[in-house]
This record gives C-alpha cells, sequence and structure tokens, in this order.
C-alpha cells in the first residue's frame, strides 16, 4: 500500500474510533509500529487536529472532516462505468480495489444520499471475467518492469518458449492480451492470455527505453 492511501485510510480509520493505539493501527494496516509514529507525525505537522502520545494512543478531534470531492452527473456516470468494466476484469485484486474505490468516492461527494455512485444510468455490458491469478501477476510486472516467461501457441498452434518485457494490457471484447518486447523475435509482439502456459515472472528487470519501451511500441506495433 503506497504511502498516500495509507495516510488517507489512516485518518479515515480515526474518525471512526475514539482512541486509537499504534499497535492496533499497526496490525490493521500491516505496518510497523515506527511507521504508524511517522504517518501520526506527518499527519500532526500537516495541520491535522490529532491529540496524544506514542505508548498512550491518538485522538482525532471531533469536528474534523475530508473535504467533499465535487463531480458533474456526467463525471459519477463515467466513473459508474469505469468501476464497473475494471469489476469484470478477472483480476481479482483490481475489482476489490474498484468497490473500495466507488466506496471512498461515494463517501466524498456532496449530499451522498441524494448522489449515489450506484445509481448512475450506465452499465457495463462486458462480459465478466472468471477471476485469474495470473492477470494479477502481470499486471504487477507491467508496473515493476519485470520479464516474464511463458510457454505460448500462436494462430498456426506452433508452441514456443518466450521471455518477454511486458508494457501494457489490453481488456478487448475476446479476451485478454498483453502487448510486449519479445526477446525471442527481438521485437514487439502482442500476446493471447489464452494461449499462454507455464506463465511466470521473473526476478529479472528491464529499462523502458526508447527502443523496446511503451513510447515505442505505440509508435510501431505488431501482432503474434
Amino acid at each position: 500500500m503506497r504511502r498516500a492511501e495509507r495516510l488517507f485510510r489512516l485518518v479515515n480509520e480515526m474518525r471512526t474510533r475514539d482512541v486509537c493505539r499504534a499497535a492496533d493501527l499497526a496490525e490493521q494496516f500491516e505496518v510497523g509500529i515506527a511507521t504508524i509514529y511517522r504517518d501520526i507525525a506527518h499527519l500532526q505537522a500537516s495541520g491535522l487536529p490529532i491529540e496524544g502520545e506514542a505508548g498512550v494512543g491518538y485522538l482525532l478531534r471531533p469536528g474534523f472532516d475530508l473535504p467533499n470531492v465535487t463531480f458533474t452527473h456526467d463525471q459519477i456516470d463515467a466513473l459508474a462505468v469505469g468501476l464497473s468494466f475494471v469489476e469484470r476484469t478477472g483480476d481479482a485484486a483490481l475489482a476489490s480495489a474498484a468497490r473500495e474505490a466507488r466506496a471512498k468516492i461515494q463517501a466524498g461527494l456532496p449530499e451522498p444520499e441524494e448522489r449515489k455512485l450506484a445509481d448512475a444510468p450506465y452499465f457495463s455490458l462486458h462480459e465478466r471475467r472468471n477471476e485469474n491469478t495470473g492477470i494479477e501477476m502481470l499486471r504487477v510486472a507491467v508496473r515493476n518492469k519485470q520479464i516474464v516467461q511463458f510457454s505460448y501457441k500462436n494462430a498456426s498452434g506452433e508452441r514456443s518458449t518466450r521471455r518477454a518485457r511486458p508494457l501494457v494490457v489490453w481488456d478487448l471484447s475476446d479476451g485478454l492480451m498483453f502487448s510486449a518486447w519479445c526477446e525471442l523475435r527481438k521485437g514487439f509482439r502482442t500476446f493471447r492470455f489464452d494461449r499462454l502456459r507455464d506463465f511466470a515472472v521473473t526476478s529479472e528487470h528491464f529499462q523502458d527505453d526508447a527502443q523496446t519501451g511503451l513510447q515505442a511500441f505505440l509508435a510501431q506495433d505488431e501482432c503474434d
């Protein structure tokens, strides 16, 4: 969890309690107690009315609230469509994040009882994917720039072992795909996820350079 997200959730948690013990917060957010102490000190320095001290507990004074987020009705519809789409990708982590994002945004809307994100008159009819942990692994590999390896069957039915530098994931009507720099073919390729076998993320990292990176792919891509 990134620090900015943890700080946001930490404030929300303190709003729901009286006195919060650092040990309890550390257990909930799966970090060390020292991290909670640093987070509290950062929030206090930012002007939040938090009272207390290490070893005793912390209290967020009543009356403090996070500012409401204002969206137009069109923006709410756009968010509803996007979150609904994400929930159907088959990536369990992203689906959970989408639900949490919907609740977080809803809580921050002015007049939340009258403008509900879930009531927007648009819905994604994208076919719901079965949960596939490989998609989550791939997404993390793209983010962390980690080389992946797998067995792949192309359109002709030929199978080969590949090592690739994943750049982007595509969620299309006929299935999930990802584009990468293929070390075997020495070029950009787009792979269908349903043709992969023995997919694994290696511990090796790659650099996003001008010849093999995402911008170069977007300028000239090929499909395998």
